[in-house]
């Protein structure tokens, strides 16, 4: 998952204005996802004419996220833009995300095991590009929700440390375009963002490192309710019906989980 699903709605909540949020987060971005990518790489995980196509897709978009948002109108409107546009972009990456986890279960194991070479579909993945670029230029969000879920349907026998490594080298020019751009127009906070990128830079590099030993259903289940809830949030859902919901996430969300993946489990062994 991006940091910008996390980072950004930080920030806000800390009372980093939602535009210079963006925008500091967008930059820090940019060096700690080059750390990880650069991992990735070495290792050779990402499928290099899948990033390649999103790239063609995502810079230009990216880059023409900062402007866009400055011409919605003053500042509080910008911020409020910016804000509900984050939390309907967390919202529809988290029932996205759950609604794939299901398809996964329900076609059987063949296709989650990721070892088939996935043939490339440049038209769909470059459109994947345009759709998830303006995303990150708009909101610092989707170079890791949007776009991996987009990944995930497109790509479905794409392995998980692949596809992981595969979004990290993409989204580097991608969220180097759309930070050059908020600098532009927003400028950055060094005080927020020197923090970010000394906390952020390590980080990266250490959950590119253990990717391979996380056990991944754990990580998706998490994510769907992480996403919801900082969704709901953004978007002025009080803070005591957020925690309500995420407590009725986890509970509801573990036992239909644990019923399903049962029931699939039996249709497959018969």
């Amino acid at each position: 998952m991006g940091g910008g699903a996390l980072m950004t709605p930080a920030l806000i909540v800390l009372g980093v204005p939602p535009t210079s949020a963006v925008a500091n987060d967008l930059v820090a971005a940019a060096v700690n996802k080059s750390v990880g990518a650069a991992v990735h790489w070495s290792e050779g995980s990402p499928h290099r004419a899948v990033a390649g196509w999103l790239m063609l897709g995502s810079v230009p978009t990216a880059f023409a996220g900062a402007f866009i948002v400055r011409a919605v109108g003053g500042e509080d409107a910008q911020d409020d833009f910016v804000k509900t546009a984050i939390g309907v972009t967390l919202l529809v990456a988290a029932s996205t995300y759950a609604f794939r986890l299901l398809l996964e279960l329900r076609r059987g194991p063949d296709l989650t095991k990721g070892s088939a070479e996935p043939t490339v579909r440049p038209l769909l993945t470059f459109l994947v590009g345009v759709v998830g670029g303006l995303c990150v230029g708009l909101t610092s969000v989707g170079s890791g929700t949007v776009m991996m879920v987009a990944l995930l349907v497109l790509y479905p026998t794409l392995g998980g440390v692949r596809l992981v490594g595969t979004d990290l080298v993409q989204a580097v020019p991608l969220v180097v375009a759309a930070a050059a751009s908020h600098v532009i127009v927003t400028g950055v906070d060094w005080s927020v963002l020197i923090p970010l990128i000394l906390g952020g830079t390590p980080g990266t590099y250490l959950g590119a490192r253990i990717a391979n030993r996380v056990p991944q259903s754990i990580i998706r289940r998490g994510i769907v309710i992480v996403l919801a809830l900082t969704g709901l949030g953004l978007l002025g859902v009080p803070p005591l019906w957020v925690a309500a919901a995420g407590v009725v996430g986890i509970v509801a969300g573990t036992l239909a989980w644990r019923a399903w993946r049962a029931r699939h489990l039996h249709l497959w062994i018969s």
